[in-house]
């Protein structure tokens, strides 16, 4: 587990800039500002996410917190993000896909506050 959160978190982080990146440069033409907005957010929540992830994988190492949090950070942000992405560049409907990523990276960030607070 601790393994996928590295390369999911890693895939965010490239996918967050990469795509930030295209938007801000090959879509600033073309696409509307709701398009433009949806990938600044889906890249902006990545790449935070993907550095969450690694510094949560930094606590885990110490054994101070599971590797659910950080698993729940890059998994989500992917989920969260690839969403986004979807509606913006394909306009394609996913329903709650979006939220399922959010509630996820929720769940990480509760994870860490749960472990900070129980630890001793």
């Amino acid at each position: 587990m601790f393994r996928l959160a590295l390369v999911v978190a890693a895939l965010d982080g490239l996918l967050g800039v990469g795509l930030g990146a295209f938007a801000a440069h090959g879509l600033k033409a073309t696409a509307t500002p709701d398009q433009l907005a949806l990938v600044q957010t889906a890249s902006l929540y990545q790449m935070i996410h993907a550095a969450a992830t690694l510094g949560a994988l930094w606590l885990v190492e110490r054994g101070r917190v599971s590797v659910a949090a950080p698993l729940a950070f890059a998994v989500g942000a992917f989920v969260f993000g690839g969403a986004l992405y979807a509606i913006a560049l394909a306009d394609l409907r996913l329903g709650m896909v979006a939220p399922i990523g959010g509630t996820m990276m929720l769940i990480g960030w509760a994870w860490l506050l749960v472990s900070a607070a129980i630890r001793r």
